[in-house]
């Protein structure tokens, strides 16, 4: 599944001629194109998708779309780590796996 997720913009540059930001997104930080949302400043929230932001949003609805997510268990089906979750649906402890070897 692939979410469109809200999330706050920590800081803005210039890559290449390309807007950057390092979005937050509930603790998970991640690089986000900006280039479809040029005016976007630091400090403020976006729909992001696909490593776009898409759209402009509230701090109130992105605070709370970010909590209803986590508590759905989204944000980690969307920003987890692949190969742990597949050990973990196999009934693996990839921890344990690590020890192991």
């Amino acid at each position: 599944m692939c979410l469109a997720v809200p999330g706050r913009v920590l800081d803005i540059e210039e890559r290449d001629g390309t807007r950057m930001a390092t979005v937050d997104f509930g603790g998970v930080v991640k690089e986000v194109c900006l280039e479809y949302l040029p005016d976007l400043q630091v400090g403020e929230y976006a729909i992001v998708h696909v490593g776009f932001a898409l759209q402009r949003l509230d701090e109130e609805s992105a605070r709370q779309t970010l909590e209803l997510f986590a508590e759905l268990g989204l944000l980690q089906a969307e920003f987890g780590d692949a190969w742990e979750m597949a050990a973990t649906e196999a009934g693996v402890d990839p921890v344990e796996e690590v020890r192991n070897k």
